[in-house]
């Protein structure tokens, strides 16, 4: 039997402004990519998201990003290497902290936005982001996108690497590494599960693309997510997918 991990980002509300549903989300998903207070999020909130997620059995997942709460971490920026390696380390730490006053722990860490695409190619910004994880706890395994070149830069860094596929944008926009677009993705991504691969088939306008692809995400963020969360989750099971963090055995 296939097993897929469905992620999501969450925590991502800010004081009086919410973002997204992340208690219907977490009755969804396996993984939940939680912010880290950098591009979202705050304190309070996101301690309470961790504590959903750790009542729910939902793996938790740093999800960290430039210092942008502004641009809400989609801004390109080109930190120094000592400045991006300390603010993952910074993130990471504080998610860990909370996690732990939550009764939970950080297994995993996921980039957000603007750096999740930079590292992709960009190898300088890659090899920080991983120095700083492996600094802070070299276990913790590194989400990230299905293709790119920081996949196997990770790897021979010595991180464990789960690749992912989206399942509601177009992302970074060009073919190898996007497909999805709309709700119907859910559909698509329940259809094209190939057993026994070890890989993931995705269809776009009937064209199939074949990715390594252990997670599937759904941004919490869009005011369809819940029902697109639902249609991609309800499409893997009626396939025979088992739908199953990664971090679970």
């Amino acid at each position: 039997m296939v097993r897929i991990d469905l992620n999501s980002d969450l925590g991502e509300s800010f004081g009086p402004w919410p973002m997204g549903d992340d208690s219907s989300m977490l009755s969804i998903v396996t993984s939940a990519n939680i912010a880290c207070g950098f591009h979202a999020g705050d304190p309070a909130g996101i301690l309470s998201v961790i504590r959903q997620a750790a009542q729910r059995g939902v793996s938790v997942g740093a999800h960290l990003g430039y210092r942008d709460l502004v641009g809400f971490g989609r801004r390109n920026m080109d930190p120094t290497s000592e400045e991006l390696i300390g603010d993952v380390i910074y993130q990471i730490g504080a998610l860990l902290g909370l996690a732990r006053a939550a009764g939970t722990t950080v297994r995993y860490v996921k980039p957000h936005g603007a750096l999740y695409n930079t590292i992709a190619h960009d190898a300088r910004q890659a090899a920080d982001v991983i120095e700083a994880i492996k600094a802070i706890d070299p276990t913790l395994v590194l989400m990230a996108l299905s293709g790119a070149a920081i996949v196997e830069q990770a790897r021979a860094a010595g991180l464990r690497v789960v690749s992912e596929a989206f399942a509601d944008r177009w992302q970074p926009r060009q073919p190898p590494y996007s497909w999805g677009g709309h709700p119907r993705a859910g559909h698509r991504c329940g259809t094209h599960a190939a057993p026994g691969q070890g890989r993931t088939h995705y269809a776009i306008d009937g064209t199939h693309i074949e990715l390594e692809a252990e997670s599937v995400c759904v941004h919490g963020d869009t005011s369809a997510a819940v029902s697109i969360a639902r249609a991609v989750r309800d499409a893997l099971v009626s396939d025979g997918v088992e739908l199953k963090s990664f971090n679970d055995g």
